[in-house]
This record gives structure tokens, C-alpha cells and sequence, in this order.
């Protein structure tokens, strides 16, 4: 069975299905700059966004984050693992996936 709603595949065929901000935390811990160097998130079928990171020369990671469907496209540079995977976490709960339960929202 493959991914609910999206999977983070590493450059050394590590694979996980609708990772948690832990499993992307350790994702992000493996990655070296010599043989592991990048990791991409993307939903499986037809990807219309993606995220990816990877390990710079001078240190730190490179975070680019695409989305057709909104016009989105950032690019950004950070050092810590763990805002890292926090960030990526907020960013990947914001994205569409037809499959999904809508949310309800009542009002008090």
C-alpha cells in the first residue's frame, strides 16, 4: 500500500509513506553531503507540489517549496533540522488532497 496523501523519498532510496514531523526530523538527520545529499515530499499520484531539501557545500539546507495549483514557489536556506521539520509539517497540512475528510468548522 503506498502513501495516503504523500511520501518523503531521500537520495538514498529511503522511503517513508505520510511521514510524521519525527520521521521527517530523522530524514533530515540522515542526509550528508557526500552520498544522501537531498530529500523530496510529494503526493504519489500526479504531483502538483512537492518540497524538497537539501544539503548545501557551505552548510545548511536549501528548502524549496512548489505549488502549482497556488502559484507558489519559495526558496529558502536554514540551519536548524528541527524548525526544518516543523516548518515542512505546517506547509504539507496546508496543501489539497481530494481524498481528504473535509473539515468542520462550527461556530460557538
Amino acid at each position: 500500500m503506498g502513501a495516503q496523501y504523500y511520501a518523503a523519498d531521500s537520495e538514498n532510496g529511503d522511503r517513508i509513506d505520510d511521514p510524521s514531523e519525527d520521521a521527517l526530523f530523522m530524514m533530515l538527520s540522515d542526509l550528508n553531503d557526500s552520498d544522501n545529499t537531498f530529500l523530496v515530499v510529494q503526493p504519489d499520484d500526479d504531483p502538483v507540489w512537492f518540497a524538497s531539501e537539501a544539503v548545501l557545500d557551505e552548510g545548511g539546507y536549501e528548502i524549496v517549496q512548489r505549488d502549482t495549483v497556488r502559484n507558489e514557489h519559495e526558496v529558502t536556506t536554514a540551519t536548524s533540522i528541527n524548525d526544518i521539520a516543523r516548518d515542512l509539517t505546517i506547509w504539507l497540512a496546508g496543501r489539497d488532497f481530494p481524498e481528504r475528510p473535509a473539515r468542520q468548522v462550527s461556530e460557538f
